[in-house]
């Protein structure tokens, strides 16, 4: 018998609603770095400002979402939850995995 991670279905739920209420946010998000991987050189610094930009907005909503729900638990739990929905989205919003541990 497979042992579920601690915290699974409600970050799963989590990021279920962020994936509804800011589809537009992750779909530009994608497409902010397709433009950024194939601009031209001249090109590349502002469209890497505007994948930038969308990043950070997208980490600092999910940041909330993580924050206001670890508030809700023991420190020793809250611990334990915001490290499962970090490497959550490490797997599903990769976009966005990288600054969600420094926030």
């Amino acid at each position: 018998m497979r042992r579920r991670a601690p915290f699974g279905d409600v970050v799963g739920r989590q990021l279920d609603l962020f994936a509804d209420e800011h589809a537009d946010l992750v779909r530009d998000t994608a497409e902010a770095e397709r433009a950024y991987d194939r601009a031209h050189r001249d090109d590349a610094e502002e469209r890497y400002a505007d994948y930038s930009d969308l990043v950070e907005t997208g980490t600092e909503l999910l940041a909330e979402l993580r924050d206001a729900y670890a508030a809700s638990l023991a420190p020793e739990q809250a611990e334990t939850y915001e490290a499962a929905f970090n490497r959550a989205v490490a797997q599903r919003f990769p976009a966005f995995a990288l600054e969600i541990r420094d926030t």
